[in-house]
Parts: structure tokens; sequence; C-alpha cells
């Protein structure tokens, strides 16, 4: 990659960031369904594998999600 300007801009993304960092801290949530909801308007902004395949979605509300978050114990 050839710099322009003498700068390079990079991209780094991480899947499933928020939860990876949160199960860094608590371990005893590696291996569950876990999402990660925005300060301001309770929305999913990180979910973890396990809760992929249960169909939370990202950027839904928490509202919506509740239903599926209660029956997998997310």
């Amino acid at each position: 990659m050839q710099p322009i300007n003498n700068r390079i801009i990079a991209l780094v993304d991480c899947n499933s960031f928020y939860v990876s960092c949160e199960r860094l801290f608590r371990p005893d949530l590696r291996r569950k369904p876990v999402v990660v909801l925005s300060n301001n308007d309770g929305c999913i902004i990180s979910r973890s594998t396990e809760a992929k395949r249960v169909g939370i979605k990202m950027g839904e509300p928490y509202f919506k999600a509740k239903p599926l978050i209660d029956k997998h114990k997310v």
C-alpha cells in the first residue's frame, strides 16, 4: 500500500469486539450467548456467535430481542 501524502489509513475490524472485551474480564461468559447494548437507546451493538445462532440480530432494539434473550438466557 502506497502512502498518500505521507499518510497511511488503516481499518481494523474485530468480530464481536465488545463481547470479546467483556469475556476477557468475565470468563464465566465464555461459550454462553452474550449481547452488548448501546448506552443511549438500548440497541444491540455486539453479539456473540452463540447469540447469533439463536436469531438475535445486530442493531435490534432490546425490547424486540427480549423474548429471544429470555428464552435462551442471554
